[in-house]
C-alpha cells in the first residue's frame, strides 16, 4: 500500500471573507485531501488563524513545489504562513545549565518517540552531563561563562551561534539554562526558542523560587512555556500547568512537584511547535492543540 505524503499548512492572516474557501481551493487544485482542520478568528486583532493537515493523491507533490504554488495566494491575503512535510522533524539544540531535571525527561521522550524531533546538540555552560549526552549519543559543547563581563558573554553567545548555524537548527530550548540570553541572540532566536519558568505567573524570580513560594504560604505551584524575548521570561506563552499544594508540604517537597510539573508543560510546548500547532498573535500566541 503505498503512502500518501501529508503536509501541514498554518497560517494567520487578517480577517476576511473567503479565507477558508480559497485555501481549500487551492488545496483541491493540487489533489489535496484535508485530514485535519482548525480554525480560530481573534475579533480583538481581527485576525484569522489556520492549521491544516492533508495529504496528496499525487506522490509527486512535494513541500517547495506546493509552497511555491500557495506563494500567489498567501500574497494577495497577506499571510503570514509556512507550509512543511509532516515527517519532517524539526532540529533541536537544548540549552543547560546545572538543573538537569527538564533535560533527562526530554532525552526520554526523545529516545522513546514521544517526542517528535530531532536533537541534535546539547549546549551547556557547565560540564554536568557531557556523559549523560554521550550516552544518548549526542554531541555535547561546553561554552563556559568564566566571568560576566559583556565581552566574555558576547564571545560565549557567538559560539553558541555558530554551534546553531553549524547543526542548522530550528528550535533551541532553554532546559533551566540559566543565564540571560542578550538582546542580540534574543533577535536572532525570534520565535524558535522556548523556555521554562518555574512558576504559573512571572513571580518569585530569583535563587530558590519554590522556596519563596512556601514562605509565602501559596497554594499553587506551576511552571509557565513561553518563547524566548528580550523581556525576561515575558515571551509569549506556549503552555502553563498548576500543581495544587498545602500547608504540610516542606519546600523540599515543593520542589520535587515543581520540577514534575516543569517537565510536562517543556514537554508539551515542545511538541506543539514541532507539530506546528502553535501561532503567534503579539504578545499571545494561538495553539491548536
Amino acid at each position: 500500500m503505498t503512502t500518501k505524503p501529508r503536509f501541514i499548512l498554518k497560517l494567520s492572516c487578517p480577517d476576511q471573507s473567503g479565507i477558508v474557501h480559497a485555501v481549500s481551493a487551492y488545496l483541491l487544485e493540487r489533489g489535496g485531501n484535508i485530514i485535519t482542520s482548525a480554525q480560530h478568528g481573534d475579533p480583538d486583532h481581527q485576525r484569522f488563524f489556520m492549521r491544516i493537515e492533508f495529504e496528496c493523491a499525487d506522490a509527486s507533490q512535494n513541500a517547495a513545489i506546493l509552497r511555491q504554488g500557495f506563494e500567489a495566494l498567501a500574497t494577495r491575503l497577506q499571510m503570514d504562513w509556512t507550509l512543511v512535510a509532516k515527517e519532517a522533524k524539526a532540529r533541536v539544540v537544548i540549552m543547560v545549565s546545572k538543573l538537569g531535571h527538564c533535560l533527562n525527561d526530554l532525552l526520554f521522550r526523545w529516545q522513546t518517540g514521544h517526542l517528535p524531533v530531532e536533537i541534535v546538540a546539547i549546549v551547556s555552560n557547565h560540564r554536568d552531563f557531557y556523559q549523560l549526552a554521550a550516552s544518548h549519543n549526542i554531541p555535547f559543547h561546553h561554552l563556559p561563562l568564566l566571568n560576566s563581563t559583556a565581552e566574555q558573554k558576547a564571545a560565549q553567545e557567538a559560539k553558541v551561534r555558530e554551534v546553531l548555524t553549524e547543526q542548522q537548527v530550528d528550535l533551541v530550548v532553554l532546559a533551566r539554562y540559566m543565564q540571560v540570553l542578550s538582546q542580540e541572540l534574543c533577535q536572532f532566536l525570534a520565535g524558535r526558542a522556548i523556555n521554562i519558568h518555574h512558576s504559573f505567573l512571572p513571580s518569585f524570580k530569583g535563587a530558590k523560587p519554590y522556596h519563596q513560594a512556601h514562605e509565602r504560604g501559596v497554594k499553587l505551584i506551576g511552571a509557565t512555556a513561553h518563547y524566548v524575548t528580550s523581556d525576561l521570561d515575558e515571551g509569549p506563552i506556549i503552555e502553563q500547568e498548576v500543581a495544587r499544594i498545602d500547608h504540610s508540604m516542606a519546600p523540599e517537597q515543593l520542589v520535587s512537584i515543581g520540577r514534575d510539573t516543569e517537565c510536562v508543560t517543556l514537554a508539551r510546548a515542545i511538541q506543539w511547535h514541532a507539530e506546528h500547532r502553535v501561532l503567534m498573535n503579539g504578545k499571545r500566541t494561538v495553539v491548536f492543540r
